[in-house]
């Protein structure tokens, strides 16, 4: 066996390939081996000032500069009023004098971008494509007359699938500001005159006579909440972008337990944004379910709290204290309300008091690498009604470069057991999972991140209680699986296969990072541990391990078809986050 260095994956050495920039030893840094191959050149160390050699320039955080991966242009869209039309008896003219679609089904057919596949998913599935004459699969069910074809037997037969999907009328209520808040409203207000009456240094004199108000009823009738078993459930992370409905479809056929939806932001919600009311949606296989939202102050996070119970299928709501992004925390969200314990108790007090199903939390450490004060917040945060806390065993000036700190997270479990505590992070494998549950026993489950990212057979390992060596012929299969439930969520026009094409590039650039076992000297694969460079058992096992953007577009065509042209995909998080 092949000794080597910290953070390094070790890889049997006949899979590893030899660069002339790499020297054999896997011991050696970058930094000693380009020392050394100028040595070898005859060229002297030198220090220089104000230049930073390539291999310095460290990518960290979010690619905030990235270019959209693709934009329709409108004047080759075809109008909504012909794009689902089954016979000439349903066509109907354009009310819009200005409207610049195309309104003649031939004229957009002889635009149309080629198909490219023969059958289409959707009308497989439900007897019609909603995408009808602009769908990219739709030779089986256009006419060459323009009209939508449709199976009436499928149609009965279909249910729809998705829940939680803003209706026309709420919309229009949150867009007008007539929607209907009071309830939150007088819980917020009851918690805020509570606190007043309890300051010792208000002088005011309150006088509790008289009838008894809305108010009054609000602090003494509260909610029996659903109850929810936490115990030794598997948890996938709310994951922003990458976390989207067929990605959690991905991972319940993989087995896990509890799926939630990608951070929502409470102020666009309020305001009925179509694609923030999108993360809150839910694939009827998901059995658990929660939607995590994300505020700065009481009154919106109650009042979020109030629209989604009222208007959702959900069975928790989880609220975000850990995110570590600048635009969030700078506004006193996410990792922000850890050091707001006042505006945090008025949130967690007035919103559980008014869901009946469990409100949870998820947690970092701290803001600091060095001041820890999770242990004096979780305590605090169960007396005033949260369900369940989930805490992510690093701080925010951490992010992900430093290992987890689970014997830390023991401690804040065990200070507050039997309530229930989920730890999160570093688990790649059920060896990960046993070794973390021994060093935490005290906590009640397990949420799983970047390591669902990497390879989402993850909870199989688990459950199963094995190491899975998966061939590329499977993780293909996966990937196809992906594209299926994207075009079913996103659509089967060039826009849903762009957005499609979109997010599996997104998840194609966590999962390259999967080593497969039967390259390992010592498997399992830790997730801070980056491999050499490599080839596969197998073309299409070399491909998938590919780090460069290029191939995973290739990938992404075997399945949609090729790019738009001028197509430029650049991933979200351009840290490797090793």
């Amino acid at each position: 066996m092949t000794n080597v260095a910290p953070g390094v994956c070790a890889i049997k050495a006949e899979f590893i390939i030899q660069r002339p920039d790499k020297c054999n030893n896997v011991q050696e840094s970058e930094t000693s081996l380009k020392r050394k191959l100028d040595s070898e050149n005859g060229y002297k160390e030198e220090k220089i000032k104000h230049e930073e050699p390539p291999y310095k320039n460290k990518k960290r955080g979010q690619n905030k500069a990235r270019p959209k991966t693709f934009k329709d242009e409108i004047q080759n869209k075809p109008c909504p009023r012909i794009l689902d039309v089954s016979t000439s008896d349903e066509e109907k003219k354009c009310q819009f004098t200005n409207c610049k679609y195309i309104h003649n089904a031939l004229d957009y057919l002889k635009v149309k971008p080629p198909d490219i596949g023969e059958k289409c998913r959707l009308f497989d599935i439900r007897g019609r494509c909603p995408r009808g004459i602009a769908c990219r699969f739709g030779s089986c069910h256009i006419t060459p007359e323009g009209f939508n074809i449709t199976d009436n037997s499928k149609i009965k037969e279909w249910k729809d699938d998705t829940k939680n999907t803003l209706q026309n009328s709420i919309q229009i209520q949150l867009q007008k500001k007539k929607y209907n808040f009071s309830l939150a409203e007088n819980i917020v207000k009851s918690f805020i005159k509570n606190t007043q009456k309890i300051d010792p240094t208000n002088d005011n004199k309150h006088d509790n006579s008289g009838t008894i108000t809305d108010e009054d009823l609000i602090k003494l009738n509260s909610r029996e909440k659903k109850k929810i078993d936490w115990r030794d459930k598997l948890y996938l992370s709310p994951l922003t972008t990458v976390g989207n409905l067929p990605f959690r479809r991905i991972c319940k056929d993989f087995g896990v337990d509890i799926t939630c939806g990608e951070m929502a932001l409470c102020e666009p919600l309020l305001k009925g944004l179509k694609q923030e009311w999108a993360l809150v949606k839910r694939h009827e296989c998901e059995d658990l379910f929660g939607a995590q939202i994300c505020g700065t102050n009481a009154y919106i996070i109650t009042k979020v709290a109030q629209l989604l119970q009222e208007n959702t299928e959900l069975d928790f709501i989880d609220l975000n204290l850990g995110c570590p992004i600048d635009l969030i925390y700078k506004k006193g969200g996410g990792c922000g309300m850890m050091h707001r314990l006042p505006g945090l108790e008025a949130s967690i007090k007035s919103a559980s008091k008014l869901l009946d199903i469990p409100f949870t939390a998820k947690i970092r450490t701290g803001v600091y690498q060095d001041k820890k004060i999770a242990h004096t917040i979780i305590p605090k945060m169960f007396e005033w009604g949260v369900s369940l806390v989930t805490l992510h065993g690093r701080s925010r000036e951490a992010r992900y470069t430093r290992s987890a700190d689970w014997e830390y997270i023991e401690n804040c479990a065990k200070a507050v057991t039997p309530n229930p505590v989920f730890g999160n992070g570093d688990i790649l494998s059920y060896e990960d999972y046993i070794q973390k549950r021994e060093v935490a026993p005290s906590t009640q489950g397990v949420m799983i991140g970047r390591g669902a990212l990497i390879k989402p057979w993850i909870f199989t390992e688990i459950k199963e209680q094995k190491i899975w060596d998966i061939s590329s012929k499977e993780r293909f299969e996966i990937i196809k699986k992906f594209t299926n439930y994207g075009l079913e969520h996103w659509g089967s026009d060039t826009q849903g296969i762009e957005n499609t094409r979109r997010f599996l590039l997104e998840w194609l650039s966590f999962l390259y990072r999967y080593v497969p076992v039967g390259l390992l000297e010592r498997p399992p694969q830790k997730i801070n541990e980056r491999p050499p460079t490599y080839i596969g058992r197998d073309d299409l096992e070399t491909l998938m391990a590919s780090s460069n953007c290029s191939d995973w577009v290739k990938i992404s065509e075997m399945f949609l078809g090729p790019v738009p042209d001028g197509f430029v995909f650049l991933p979200k998080h351009k840290a490797n986050s090793y």
